[in-house]
């Protein structure tokens, strides 16, 4: 007799998305004007944006994060680094893609590609000051959202 299949334990989102950014001030900058969101921690290394419904963006100054992080308490938080034009995507609602349109536009922010899938949603593409491919993206780009 096999033994039985232990279920997968559940995963209930992405808590964290991290881009590197070689000057930390300019980028901060750039999020903090064209996004406003609520700033959760910042330091010399990094900035940690409250993204909306349990979501956290990070930015990190490249280099930074490269070796461990022993944590006041205990833990090890273990060395990480990006590199290259790396890519995430933020969510927003059908209505607000005209909204954020004008909002890439009033704050000189090029629009470098738009999808209109099939499914319903749109995507809406373009690069932060590190050249990070920025994407808002409303419901219908995945069958998931």
């Amino acid at each position: 007799m096999e033994p039985l299949a232990e279920a997968r334990p559940s995963i209930d989102g992405v808590v964290e998305t991290a881009v590197y950014v070689d000057d930390l001030d300019c980028a901060s900058a750039f999020y903090d004007a064209l996004f406003g969101f609520p700033h959760l921690f910042a330091d010399q290394t990094m900035v940690a944006y409250d993204a909306g419904r349990r979501s956290v963006f990070l930015l990190f100054r490249r280099g930074s994060s490269a070796e461990a992080k022993h944590q006041p308490g205990g833990g090890v938080i273990p060395g990480h680094d990006g590199t290259g034009s790396l890519h995430f995507a933020f969510a927003t609602s059908a209505d607000d893609i005209p909204r954020w349109l004008r909002r890439l536009e009033d704050h000189g922010v090029a629009l470098e590609g738009r999808v209109d899938w099939p499914r319903g949603g749109v995507s809406l593409y373009f690069r932060d000051p590190d050249r990070n491919l920025v994407e808002i993206a409303s419901p219908g780009l995945w069958a998931s959202y």
